[in-house]
This record gives structure tokens, sequence and C-alpha cells, in this order.
């Protein structure tokens, strides 16, 4: 087994260009390999229904959420021909509620990660471009954002909306946004520090380049993936705080969202009654919607850190060639690479071969 110890930059080796681009075409230069991991696909895939339901749900309900089929049964019947996932103790369909309520949910959660991340950048970018008494400034205040606890501020603020505010999209994602931002704003601030002083950096400084100019052109670019996760990770802050807030019933009730069936089901008492079909349905939509976005920021971090991206290559090469051998379990520091040039041309390996090299990974 050969050891090798060559290190590039960010933890990839320099002679193995296969691992970060793709080969490069006649008159053209090397392309970025992007991930083209299963629970990437899987993630955007099931990103794309919710999307499609949020955007064409209340089109495609079969009844109005809030129509009643019933003015003498006074308890929830289970899902039959008529009503798909049943009706609820006032007879009306869980289903197109389901549909109505997906558009909401959608709506607040990718408002408060929108307006969230543009606070992340403009503040977390600023603090460590600028330094000094503005850095100082700008990180106290993210600090102070940190430690707030969020939720009860949360409660505070909606006891003081007005019931129509309670039921408007807009505004709740901007509430949910203002609590959110702080984490996203330190980690741009702390990759900030690190590039600020490189040399592309100080040759635009030296060109006479503006801050906003070397910002927007020169950081920014760099920061896209850290933004991106960013991004989808408060979007699934916001989906589990506006659920959770709908659940406590701060939400205006006749605004329909999956946090607030989970709360009608509550006050029903359906779990302790058994009717199922309450709750199941929107705590599962919600639970999929989290793993969805979560799969996607797993892509990212696997874009982002070259060794995760070769540790998952060094796998499907060697299923593909029939090389055998690699362990389940990989030695911290250490990641497994099996190089072109060691796997056979066509066909199983010789019996007893190892074909294998390791690269040693920064620990940091």
């Amino acid at each position: 087994m050969a050891i090798s110890t060559s290190v590039g930059v960010g933890g990839a080796a320099a002679d193995d260009p296969g691992l970060l681009t793709a080969p490069a075409t006649a008159g053209r230069g090397p392309r970025l390999r992007l991930p083209r991991s299963p629970k990437v696909l899987i993630g955007l895939g099931m990103l794309g229904v919710f999307l499609l339901v949020a955007a064409i749900g209340p089109w495609i309900a079969p009844y109005n959420p809030n129509r009643s089929f019933s003015t003498t049964a006074s308890f929830p019947q289970p899902p039959s021909a008529a009503h798909w996932l049943g009706t609820t103790q006032q007879q009306q369909d869980v289903f197109s509620q389901l549909l109505w309520g997906g558009r909401s949910t959608v709506l607040v959660a990718f408002v408060a990660g929108l307006i969230a991340t543009i606070l992340s950048v403009i503040i977390g970018v600023t603090a460590g471009y600028r330094g000094h008494l503005t850095d100082d400034l700008l990180s106290m205040l993210a600090n102070f954002f940190l430690v707030l606890p969020a939720l009860p501020l949360l409660i505070v603020v909606f006891g003081f909306l007005k019931t129509s505010q309670g039921g408007h999209d807009l505004v709740i994602g901007l509430v949910i946004a203002i609590t959110g931002w702080a984490w996203g704003a330190r980690v741009l601030r702390a990759q900030t520090l690190s590039l600020r002083n490189r040399d592309y950096v100080d040759s635009a400084r030296i060109a006479g380049e503006r801050g906003w100019r070397i910002i927007g052109f020169e950081i920014l670019p760099n920061l896209t993936p850290i933004l991106a996760s960013s991004f989808l990770f408060t979007v699934l802050y916001g989906v589990g705080t506006y659920t959770a807030l709908a659940f406590l019933g701060l939400v205006n009730p006749n605004h329909w969202s999956w946090g607030g069936m989970l709360f009608y089901a509550q006050v029903a008492g359906a779990e302790q009654s058994g009717y199922w079909w309450l709750f199941l349905p929107p705590g599962i939509a919600v639970a999929l919607l989290g793993t969805s976005l979560a799969l996607i920021n797993f892509g990212i971090d696997e874009f982002i850190n070259p060794r995760l991206r070769a540790a998952g290559l060094s796998r499907r090469r060697a299923r593909r060639a029939g090389v055998s051998g690699l362990p389940k379990h990989f030695v911290l520091g250490f990641t497994p690479v099996i190089r072109q040039d060691d796997l056979p041309a066509a066909g199983n390996p010789p019996a007893g071969s190892n074909s294998q090299s390791w690269r040693s990974g920064d620990a940091r």
C-alpha cells in the first residue's frame, strides 16, 4: 500500500486535479466539478416538489379549507374516497388544508432565509473587511442577537402584532429573520478575515478599487458556497420557527399553515383519541421539507470540503473498477484516494491486488 503525503490547497493534492476539476476540453479551461451525490439529487427533487405544491397547491385543492361538510357530525371522519385525508372536528377537508398550508410555510421560510442572508452579508462581511472599530461594533451587535432567546422573543413580538398582521407571511418572515441572521454573520466575518489579506484583494486595493467593489467582486464570489449553506440553514430555521409559532396559536388561526393544522389537532385531542390523520400529514410534510434542505446542505458541505469530495470519488471509482479493500472507517487525518493510474484498464483487478494510495489530509 503506497503512502502519499503531498497536500494541495484545502487539503487536496495539487497533483490530483481530477478531484477538484473536470477534464479540460479543447479551447477551454478546467471546469469545476459539482457534487453529484444521491443525497443532493434527492434533496433537490424533494424541495422541487414542495415548491411546486406551494405554487399551485391552493389551485389544485379539491375544496375550500374552511368549508364544513356537515353541521351534525361532531367527530373527525377517517380518510375516505371523498376526503383522502379525512376531515377535522369541524368537518373540514384535511387534504385541502394541507395543500393551502404549504404555500404559507414555504413562503415564510424562504422570506426569512433571504432577509437573514442579506443582513448576514451586510454585517458579517463588512465587519470582517473593515476591521478595527467597525468590526468591534458589528461583532458586538451579532453577539447580542446570538445570545437572545429567539423563541421567547418572537412570542413577545407576535403578542403585539394585530390579528391581520399575524397572518401576513412577509411580516412573519421579516420578524423571524431578525432573530436568525447572527449565526451566518459570524461565519461570514470569520471567512472574510481570512480573505481580506489575500494577494488578489491587496492588488485590487493598490489599484485604487473602492471598498464596496472589492467586497462585491473579489470577496463575495469566494464566499458563494458559504452563502448558500447559510441561506439553507436559515430557511430550515424559518420552517421550524414558523411551525412552532403557529402550533402555539400565535399566528392568525384563519391563515392556514402546517403549524396551524398541528395546533387544531392538539385542540381536538387528536393524539389521545387516535385521529392520526389530523397530525401525521402536516408533521410528515414539515419533516420532509426539513430533510430536503438538510440533504442539499450536506451536498454543499461536500462541495466546500475537498476531503469529503475526494473520499466520495474514491469509493465510486473503486466500485466501478472492482477494487476492494477500502476500509469502512477512515483514519483521522487521512483521506483514501484511488488514483486513475492505479486502476486496471478494464475488468476486475488481478487476484490479490490492492491498488490504493492514501493522502494525508489537513487534520485541523
